[in-house]
């Protein structure tokens, strides 16, 4: 496998070539001194179910795998908190407004964004909403549904880490 900085060829700090793999998560400028470290980026799931335990699902509307199931969420920004980043996320696909939010798990992923593969830190949550009636799909998401908790498939779902995080969730959730 590829290091994952493969495609940085020059030093982010001086623009030097000499920017060789250092370790198995890190880069170094022969030129300059800078190690570079190679960590995820992180982003957020949101669990969102509704009285009758059905939980909130999405069609992606974008690629990576355009048209298959997806949980809401995304990227945190730059110094947001996961909570916030996870509140946002669902704000913009769902037009629902997340009232509380409880850390559940988080699992490493490969995200393909653009043609390049992304690490990330996938955090979910399950987040409690304002008016789980009051939905509508936007940005990322072409449709959203609620789902009975026994009819939800992980399988039907494109990306791994939402499919691996629904089989944990299905199994530690009591419904």
């Amino acid at each position: 496998m590829q290091h994952p900085l493969s495609q940085f060829r020059y030093c982010p700090k001086c623009g030097s070539n000499q920017f060789v793999e250092h370790n198995g998560k890190s880069k170094h400028c022969d030129a300059c001194g800078f190690t570079y470290y190679f960590n995820p980026s992180a982003a957020t799931v949101a669990l969102i179910l509704n009285e009758r335990d059905e939980l909130l699902v999405a069609r992606r509307a974008k690629e990576p795998a355009m048209g298959t199931l997806d949980l809401p969420g995304g990227f945190i920004d730059m110094y947001e908190t996961a909570e916030q980043g996870v509140a946002r996320e669902v704000a913009e696909e769902t037009g629902l407004q997340v009232t509380e939010t409880h850390y559940l798990f988080s699992l490493p992923n490969l995200y393909m964004y653009s043609g390049f593969c992304v690490h990330t830190m996938d955090l979910f949550f399950r987040c409690t909403v304002e008016d789980a009636t009051r939905y509508q799909a936007m940005d990322d998401a072409a449709a959203l549904s609620f789902v009975p908790l026994r009819e939800v498939r992980p399988e039907l779902f494109g990306l791994t880490s939402i499919r691996s995080g629904l089989e944990r969730f299905l199994k530690e959730y009591r419904y």
